[in-house]
């Protein structure tokens, strides 16, 4: 009896384990190097209830290391030892960032990885773009479309792409494009333009 109590209540905390693991799942499947300490930056910062935080810190970093030569060349000078990189991470954000983007940071500098920190929070970004149903879509046009065009084409991806999704819509002009419109949403690509056609043509014609 008692025996088979016990199996019940550890059965019982393991799903709850399990259940708790699966909800600070990334909501993407990444792999490389950049996605594993994504990944593992995502888990802590969902478990500390701090995924946004860690988002805009990440990005705060990547930031800074687009407008700074310094700090660039902090991240990315190989003649810097590991020590202090460690140090010097230590010394720049401790007490300015949460503990799990200054622990990212600090295992980055101990395994010579600081340089690849933007990339880093660009795939962290794209887990949170992700988990909140955003996606992102370009359109390139030969010229500037009015907002009411940008307005209308918005709508009709927001019925393609299905309920509980954010259409994130960028617009780019591209002269050489001649006319019509060329499509990026997420990894799909659909080219509708006037020089793609008259590509076509002349394929056909050799």
């Amino acid at each position: 009896m008692f025996t088979s109590s016990l199996r019940n209540v550890t059965k019982r905390a393991i799903s709850r384990t399990m259940a708790t693991e699966v909800s600070h799942r990334p909501p993407l499947d990444l792999h490389g190097i950049h996605a594993r300490y994504a990944n593992a930056t995502y888990i802590a910062a969902s478990k500390g209830d701090m995924l946004d935080t860690v988002e805009n810190e990440l990005a705060g970093i990547k930031l800074t290391a687009t407008n700074s030569a310094a700090f660039r060349s902090f991240l990315e000078n190989p003649l810097i030892s590991r020590d202090d990189k460690e140090k010097g991470v230590e010394d720049m954000l401790k007490g300015k960032v949460s503990n799990v983007t200054l622990n990212l940071m600090m295992t980055l500098a101990g395994n010579a990885r600081l340089s690849e920190a933007p990339k880093i929070a660009d795939t962290y970004s794209q887990l949170m773009k992700a988990a909140r149903g955003e996606i992102e879509a370009t359109i390139i046009s030969a010229d500037a479309l009015t907002k009411a065009q940008v307005s209308a084409i918005e709508a009709a991806m927001k019925n393609q792409v299905g309920a509980g999704k954010k259409v994130i819509l960028s617009a780019e002009v591209d002269p050489s494009i001649l006319g019509g419109l060329q499509v990026q949403i997420g990894d799909q690509f659909l080219d509708l333009s006037v020089g793609s056609k008259i590509d076509s043509v002349s394929r056909t014609v050799v």
